[in-house]
């Protein structure tokens, strides 16, 4: 039992991280869809690189525990306004589900924020060198 206890937090930051990894990527390998799917949806397409780096560096900072607090609360922001602004029309069941899946992963993120990163991570490498 204690080793999956020492196992849950990279366990946990990895299951968090890879939706932000393979979205970005996805964003990448349909880079024009998604584009316009942007822009139909009031946002401007211009905002994708941004968008694709925000999700793959963000994600990365996650699962390896890098600045793991400023990565959750930048990655918690970036979540709370794709909510916001892809997942808000609640008669389509389908998007109030993905409304209310970002809820539950800036909950996650929120954890990481409190509790950091745990072990294994570079953020726990990083502080018992300190020591």
């Amino acid at each position: 039992m204690n080793s999956l206890i020492k196992l849950s937090a990279p366990l946990g930051r990895v299951m968090l991280a890879a939706i932000f990894i393979i979205s970005g990527l996805g964003k990448i390998a349909n880079y024009t869809g998604t584009q316009g799917y942007m822009e139909a949806m009031g946002v401007p397409g211009a905002l994708l690189p941004l968008v694709i780096l925000t999700e793959v560096a963000g994600g990365l900072a996650i699962a390896f525990g890098w600045h793991t607090r400023i990565a959750a609360f930048l990655l918690a922001g970036f979540t709370l306004l794709a909510a916001l602004i892809f997942h808000t029309n609640f008669a389509d069941q389908i998007q109030q589900i993905m409304f209310l899946k970002n809820m539950a992963i800036i909950g996650g993120f929120l954890t990481l924020i409190h509790h950091g990163a745990g072990t294994c991570s570079l953020d726990n490498r990083h502080l018992n060198k300190q020591d």
